[in-house]
């Protein structure tokens, strides 16, 4: 062994994670899993941790955190609007793979359970027959679902997905909390953590060998595969929208399984199948991976008010058609009354205990049960038996007995005596704890575990190495005071075997070359054109009040445009809904309209235009980039001075067109938001020419225009000798070669529908492409000098009319026969 010369040095990573480990064991309560374990692995860890961060733990949570948003992790509290990041602590959960095995095997067991007993409540009801299962709990549940007793799913399983909350008793046991079956969330989230943690400890993986998360997904894609009739399936992830509180996590993992991200207005059910409806027609759907309640899946068989539903899913479903993960009405056993039935069940249909078992439940619907809850208030959990709150517990959350007293008390009392069947009474769990970083510190703080489980391709289940875990915001080891929880964690289940390099992608060798992009479904063609409409709305109302800012009020103090042009900008930001019209043209009442243009989202200014683009971005995450998402979720700019913030806006939008201009493969996507940009920029120039190209035009006038167009640099290097109206009114507005030109626009508007789908193979123009035709000879034959406002208010009429031409052709609405003339169904 070579020898050692000298002192070890002070401020190594090794000397960095043993202090923290000390300093930190030193501090803790009993039952944690830190401090109780001897698995070298969490000295390496932290080892790796010191080795990005040195000593400064909070710059390790904020090194995580800022990868998480670059990822573009978020959620949504209920009832706000914007989303928050989602929170990860860069010190993850460590589990051996023995302890894991042991685990998973019990989650399998558990799901095999369930999927047995939801065949038979919803086919024969043999277990209710025999008294196995009291008829209240099932019949009494809102969750379980009537219209879908007696229909075998398709593929032959109700269960597809399920996820559950595990609890880590103090002394390392191991117990399930509640099952998640309706629409299981989180497994997004997981893969996320996972992500921002390896980028973070790049070196972890190889240390400890953590198990990679691909192969699980992989096999869960698979699994919903092999469950459709079709060879070739198209799966879709059915999301009730971008307001859902998990949205991003399900964008994310839409794109990364390669699921089509479908909402229930881009289906439609015909003749007993699912269609997508995409700029190309009426496409088959064969499985939906769906995160929409169940009650709101078809208005037709269950909630009629439902407005995110899809009237008829379910008779295609009955017959076989689509496959829905997981079955609706699979949700009855999450109600925690079911959980008192578990253990009993497991013993006497697979002869077995529950390898994890649940926490402690007595269902208040039985007599003995009722009693010995009351007798034992004050130390049992008092929750709803279902879903639904009772008038007891009115915000429909477990609490402590021991915390009620009083009129609360005895509300709670009075209610379950009338309605024993809507309480359960449990046992109080406590809970290990971990390190999570507070401040620049190591605490202790209670978790809980998420779990999932998939089907693969041969029909049997596989469990996700490790989940993700939520820390309590407090010590207090309770699991009904941990609550929700504020931070999140990865979880690396590690081992002595290396770990294969397994990822989601095919082997290079045989994935086949493919340039078509897949299906584009006709919401989210909608969704890119108007994003590009409207951030050129906003970018020439931005530069028409910068114009208006920079040439009368702040050059030299005075105005440097005459007091008839700077009306004619005024008329231009009125006449859009951007402001009221101003009382005068004194500087004070411009830079009122220019702040109210700007700020004001009582009108079409710049915030709302902004507003409208963020939430197109939001909804369409799943083929946006970060970068793109980053710059639309920005937040409005509030520098000091008007033309500051002009200015940063007008850069914000810059970056923007660079991003769609170089990033964005030239897909359909990207031609749907260019025409977007390319129709609004069309009419905005009709009409500024229209407003200061006219004959009488003054210089003032003309050099706006120029201004406005973005073409003064342009036109100078043309004709250096002055300004003169025609030569103006040419470059901007028939000149093919200025791509701020009118005669551009309509260049590119006509390649863009020559390049998109058409319904038949006739080979006859469809309207669209018609009146592109039409418009763009018009513009073509058309000279400067003979401009006139008719003609200008006709072009821009006309392009109004051919954007409702290609809304009615290629974004089909609920509304929209589905058998129109030539729709193409596949």
């Amino acid at each position: 062994m070579a020898t050692q010369i000298g002192p070890a040095p002070l401020f190594d990573a090794s000397t960095h994670a043993h202090r923290w480990i000390a300093d930190y064991c030193a501090r803790r309560g009993s039952g944690d899993v830190l401090c109780d374990s001897r698995d070298p692995a969490w000295l390496a860890m932290f080892e790796e941790l010191a080795s990005v961060a040195s000593d400064d733990l909070a710059h390790a949570r904020e090194r995580v955190q800022r990868h998480a948003v670059d990822i573009g992790t978020g959620f949504r509290i209920v009832g706000e609007a914007d989303e928050r990041p989602w929170p990860v602590s860069p010190v993850p959960l460590l589990i051996a793979r023995d302890e894991w095995d042991e685990v998973a095997r019990g989650v399998i067991q558990r799901a095999r359970l369930m999927e047995q007993v939801i065949a038979d409540l919803y086919g024969e009801a043999r277990f209710v027959e025999s008294g196995l299962i009291p008829a209240a709990l099932v019949t009494g549940s809102p969750l379980f679902l009537r219209p879908m007793v007696g229909l075998p799913p398709p593929g032959g399983r109700h269960l597809q997905f399920v996820a559950m909350d595990l609890g880590r008793g103090p002394t390392g046991e191991w117990r399930v909390l509640a099952d998640h079956l309706r629409a299981p969330a989180g497994a997004g989230y997981a893969l996320e953590n996972r992500l921002a943690l390896s980028r973070t400890l790049g070196g972890l993986q190889g240390r400890i060998n953590v198990q990679r998360h691909a192969p699980f997904f992989a096999a869960m894609r698979a699994g919903l595969a092999a469950a459709c009739r079709r060879t070739d399936p198209r799966i879709g992830l059915l999301t009730p929208g971008r307001f859902n509180p998990s949205y991003p996590e399900q964008a994310h993992l839409a794109r990364y399984l390669g699921l089509l991200l479908v909402e229930g207005a881009d289906l439609a059910a015909l003749e007993d199948k699912v269609y997508v409806r995409t700029i190309a027609g009426l496409k088959r759907v064969d499985a939906l991976w769906r995160r929409v309640d169940p009650r709101m899946l078809d208005p037709l068989a269950f909630d009629s008010h439902s407005q995110i539903g899809v009237p008829g899913l379910i008779d295609a479903y009955a017959a076989g058609n689509v496959v829905l993960a997981n079955a609706p009405g699979a949700g009855v056993l999450e109600s925690p009354a079911f959980s008192a039935f578990l253990p009993m069940l497991s013993k006497r249909l697979t002869g077995e205990d529950l390898r994890l078992p649940n926490i402690a439940t007595w269902w208040c619907g039985q007599p003995s049960e009722r009693a010995r809850v009351e007798q034992e208030l004050d130390s049992m959990l008092i929750g709803p038996a279902f879903s639904a709150a009772p008038l007891g517990l009115p915000d429909g959350r477990a609490v402590p007995g021991a915390d009620l007293s009083g009129p609360v008390r005895r509300r709670l009392l009075d209610d379950m005596a009338r309605r024993p069947q809507d309480y359960v009474g449990q046992e109080i769990v406590h809970l290990s704890t971990m390190p999570v970083v507070t401040g620049d510190t190591l605490v202790a703080r209670p978790f809980t575990l998420r779990v999932f489980a998939a089907r693969g391709a041969d029909g049997e289940w596989s469990v996700l190495p490790g989940g993700f875990a939520r820390i309590g915001d407090n010590p207090d080891p309770r699991a009904a005071v941990m609550g929700e929880g504020s931070w999140s964690a990865d979880v690396c289940v590690h081992g002595h075997e290396p770990v294969a390099p397994v990822s989601l992608l095919p082997d290079t060798d045989t994935l086949a070359v493919r340039r078509n992009p897949g299906t584009l479904p006709s919401r989210v063609a909608d969704n890119f054109y108007w994003l590009g409409r409207y951030l050129e709305r906003g970018e020439a109302l931005l530069s028409a009040i910068r114009v208006m800012l920079g040439n009368s009020i702040d050059v030299d103090g005075g105005a440097a445009l005459s007091s008839d042009t700077v009306g004619r900008i005024v008329g231009l930001i009125t006449g859009a809904g951007a402001a009221p019209h101003p009382p005068s043209l004194r500087r004070a009442d411009l830079q009122a309209l220019a702040r109210t243009a700007m700020e004001d989202e009582a009108w079409q200014s710049v915030a709302t235009i902004n507003r409208h683009a963020r939430h197109i971005g939001d909804g369409s995450r799943d083929r946006l980039s970060a970068d793109m998402v980053r710059l639309l979720d920005a937040p409005f700019p509030r520098h000091p001075g008007m033309l500051d913030r002009t200015g940063s806006l007008q850069r914000r939008y810059a970056a923007i067109l660079g991003l769609s201009a170089e990033h964005m493969v030239r897909t359909a996507s990207w031609r749907f938001h260019d025409l977007g940009r390319r129709i609004e920029r069309g009419m905005g120039i009709a009409r500024t020419v229209r407003v200061f190209g006219m004959p009488g035009a003054s210089a003032d006038d003309l050099s706006t225009l120029l201004d406005l167009a973005n073409s003064q640099i342009s036109y100078r290097q043309r004709y250096p000798t002055g300004i003169a109206r025609v030569p103006v009114v040419d470059l901007v507005a028939l000149d093919p070669g200025n791509p701020r030109g009118l005669a551009f626009q309509m260049a590119r508007i006509a390649e863009h529908l020559a390049a998109l789908p058409v319904l038949s193979d006739d080979g006859m123009a469809e309207d669209q492409q018609a009146q592109t035709t039409a418009l763009a000879a018009r513009v073509a034959t058309a000279s400067a000098a003979g401009l006139d406002p008719d003609l200008l208010g006709d072009i821009e009429r006309r392009l109004g009319a051919l954007s409702d031409a290609i809304a009615r052709r290629y974004f089909l609405q609920g509304a929209e026969p589905l058998r129109a003339p030539g729709l193409t169904l596949a």
